[in-house]
């Protein structure tokens, strides 16, 4: 079993090394502003959930929001159309993919940086003005925010989402970030410098992997394809946003498989084209890392069940509380900030290892499928994100709700 412990060793010190270069980033402060267009693809979006993002983007005053719904959206148009903002434009779009929207609104935006936000985002006070604020570095291209879930006490499985979000944007976003080089500026919002994003959009628009055009996954692919033409990827953690995420288990579970397939296509491709290996360091450990969560997590149960694990009540209890100390470690970054979620630690394990072994490994065999799991043109909003999963179902957020990060 020393192999296996070699191995949990080696993964620790990544993880503690990637948490402490994360601690020692810090946002860019400066006045730099320019022009800005956000631009804002729309597909099946509840009518309410687009209007209240619009007042958060709005209340920032941007250049131009140029939304593209689709086609059959018949009651998010009208509601644009009464808007009578002159900064908000649409543009009606028979949609093929997010990606085919975005290529849209990106040809029409006229700023020199170009905000990419889906239509369930909110923004924070202050998010426009501080993601502009790396672009005074020419080398930056692209430029990620902090994110967090809109109504998180709303359900366990957003609570539990919310604890994987701040784990990534406190423990690994900001250590790539330092070096230029985030692997996934997510798409809920990210901003572009325009001449970054107008040379490779039709690569964007028309990725196929093994011999299959891509339909989700949009944020990575732009994201290294950004990084490859030599521009850097930076972490904004001033920009903060709030974001819809699935109520329920089953949509939490298609969304982690959508990500996984995306990830494991975005990151196989970086790795096939050479872009990984002119990346930073820690993004190349990081990307590599996600690529093998399956064999890491598969090994660390296997150093806990056939090295440490004794078939008594002693043994049992001392793998148990081995499993939950290491999580409430790695989880140091959420629980300070919700220490009352330790009761959750349990769940969050379970979670960890469902999405580290069955969900990847699924997503892995299956990651040509394309497709968006949680929206579909029969169905208003996402798939446990819609108006109605709302604390109160009527979007107003009660004061019991915490949206702190």
């Amino acid at each position: 079993m020393a192999p296996l412990g070699v191995a949990g060793i080696f993964i620790w010190t990544i993880w503690l090394g990637r948490a402490v270069l994360s601690r020692l980033a810090k946002p860019v402060v400066n006045d730099y502003r320019t022009s800005v267009s956000v631009v804002v693809p729309s597909y099946r979006e509840d009518p309410a959930i687009l209007m209240q993002c619009l007042k958060t983007w709005l209340d920032q005053d941007p250049m131009e929001i140029i939304i593209v719904p689709d086609v059959e959206d018949v009651e998010v148009q009208r509601r644009l159309e009464a808007v009578g903002d002159p900064r908000v434009r649409m543009l009606v779009f028979e949609h093929r993919g997010k990606r085919s929207a975005l290529g849209v609104g990106i040809r029409a935006a006229k700023g020199e940086v170009i905000v990419l936000v889906d239509s369930d985002t909110r923004w924070q006070p202050g998010l426009l003005a501080a993601v502009q604020m790396p672009f005074a570095d020419p080398d930056v291209g692209g430029v990620g925010t902090q994110q967090n879930v809109y109504q998180r006490g709303s359900s366990i499985w957003r609570r539990l989402a919310d604890w994987l979000v701040n784990l990534r944007y406190y423990d690994y976003v900001p250590a790539m970030g330092r070096k230029g080089g985030v692997a996934c500026l997510s798409g809920r919002t990210a901003a572009y410098r325009r001449s970054a994003v107008m040379p490779v959009l039709e690569h964007l628009e028309n990725e196929f992997f093994l011999g299959r055009r891509c339909v989700a996954g949009d944020d990575g692919r732009l994201t290294w394809l950004v990084l490859a033409s030599g521009y850097k990827t930076v972490h904004q953690s001033s920009a903060r946003a709030l974001s819809m995420f699935p109520a329920s288990f089953r949509a939490f579970v298609k969304q982690r498989i959508r990500w996984s397939r995306n990830s494991y296509r975005c990151y196989l491709t970086a790795l096939w084209k050479g872009w990984l290996w002119r990346a930073p360091l820690i993004t190349k450990v990081t990307v590599l890392q996600i690529l093998l969560t399956p064999a890491t997590m598969g090994m660390t149960i296997g150093y806990l069940v056939f090295s440490r694990l004794e078939p008594t009540s002693g043994g049992i209890s001392f793998a148990v509380v081995w499993l939950l100390a290491g999580r409430a470690v790695r989880g140091y970054s959420h629980l300070r900030r919700h220490p009352g979620e330790i009761l959750l630690l349990p769940v969050h394990a379970l979670v960890v290892i469902m999405i580290s072994l069955p969900i990847k490994l699924y997503a892995f065999f299956t990651m040509n499928r394309q497709g968006w799991l949680t929206r579909a043109s029969d169905r208003v909003g996402g798939e446990g994100q819609d108006l109605g999963s709302l604390v109160g179902h009527d979007g107003r957020v009660p004061a019991a709700v915490s949206e702190a990060p």
